[in-house]
């Protein structure tokens, strides 16, 4: 998608979605990581020593991120810290912040791929005003131009910045549009933001 994007942009063509810089930041986990970390928010650690989560350094929606116990560290991914807590994702849209989603994973479980999109755990809103400041925190240091979700976890007094996926899914029943409409935003209006206000 980021490749469309980069094309789309450079040939000035009109599209509904992400700006190619805001994509380029946010899917790049490095950058993002060291950008939130300069601007003082919370990120796990970089770590050199097992237990691991081990992610690609370029992507999006925990593919590839995994929990690692030994082995080889490949040169394209990131090894950070296990910060053990309750994964939260919240939505962005023009600014606008959803409703905190818990996501109510089993004990050491990490939210992967599998379990955002096939496994699906169970999503609870959730009152959490840190979570919505920083999330929009977090889209203004980041350009966010569109719709984003962003994923944290929060470990006793932490609350530490995950991924910020400016491209997320945002159909029906998604986590994205899920945390909208708990804020109060129906469906129509979601769609209306997306489609109008790019």
């Amino acid at each position: 998608m980021l490749r469309a994007i980069g094309w789309l942009t450079a040939a000035g063509i009109p599209y509904i979605g992400p700006g190619a810089a805001v994509m380029q930041l946010c899917y790049d986990k490095r950058a993002a990581t060291d950008r939130a970390r300069a601007a003082g928010i919370d990120t796990p650690a970089d770590v050199t020593s097992f237990p691991m989560v081990i992610k690609p350094r370029r992507g999006c929606d925990s593919i590839g991120v995994r929990l690692a116990q030994s082995g080889p560290i490949p040169a394209d991914h990131l090894a950070q810290e296990v910060v053990a807590g309750t994964e939260i994702t919240v939505a962005v849209l023009h600014e606008t912040v959803g409703v905190p989603l818990r996501i109510e994973l089993p004990p050491g479980a990490i939210y992967s791929f599998a379990r955002k999109y096939l496994l699906r755990p169970r999503r609870v809103p959730i009152v959490d005003k840190q979570v919505q400041k920083a999330a929009l925190r977090i889209a203004t240091l980041f350009g966010v131009n569109w719709a984003a979700r962003i994923d944290f976890i929060r470990a006793d007094d932490r609350l530490v910045f995950l991924e910020c996926d400016v491209a997320p899914l945002v159909g029906a029943g998604s986590a994205f549009s899920d945390s909208l409409a708990a804020a109060g935003m129906p469906r129509a209006e979601q769609l209306r933001r997306l489609i109008l206000a790019a």
